[in-house]
């Protein structure tokens, strides 16, 4: 009977926390009264994040590195930004809070660990995967899935909402 209830509903085992990954895909991003669109490069490693937004047509619009505790940002004009966190230096240079820490963790399908508050609202679809999460003051809608990983994505914050289609997970 056990073995009939474990079948029932497919169990998807997720990357370890720490785990290295790389993504590509698309993002779209609204922000008050502003909207634009693009791509997305991301490699991600427990102590460092490379990402690149580039305009659709390849463009790079910005490049944002962390190593450690510091976060730049290069802008496309070639003018760099240092800060401790993505967050405060994207929401001055890009004009939109980008949660590098939080994100990680979230395009994966799961919530963020600790220091990060627990989530308020945790949601899971038929088979067990997150459908909805909030979190840090973040609402993250899981629209599809690619097996274990998700595939579409938004992310809301007030004033801020982030779509994010994933085309490719290394």
């Amino acid at each position: 009977m056990l073995l009939l209830a474990a079948c029932a509903t497919p169990q998807f085992l997720l990357p370890a926390a720490d785990a290295e990954f790389e993504l590509a895909g698309r993002i779209a991003v609204r922000y008050l009264d502003d909207a634009g669109s693009g791509n997305i490069a991301w490699r991600h490693a427990a102590r460092s994040d490379e990402l690149l937004l580039t305009t659709p047509l390849g463009q790079g619009m910005a490049r944002i590195n962390r190593r450690g505790d510091e976060v730049t940002l290069t802008a496309q004009d070639g003018r760099e930004f240092k800060a401790a966190d993505a967050e405060s230096l994207t929401d001055k240079v890009l004009g939109f809070r980008l949660p590098l820490v939080g994100l990680a963790d979230w395009v994966r399908g799961r919530a963020a660990p600790k220091p990060a508050p627990e989530p308020r609202h945790e949601r899971r679809d038929a088979m067990g995967r997150l459908a909805e999460l909030e979190q840090s003051g973040w609402r993250i809608q899981y629209l599809e899935y690619a097996g274990a990983l998700p595939s579409r994505l938004t992310l809301s914050y007030p004033g801020l909402e982030m779509r994010l289609a994933i085309s490719e997970w290394k």
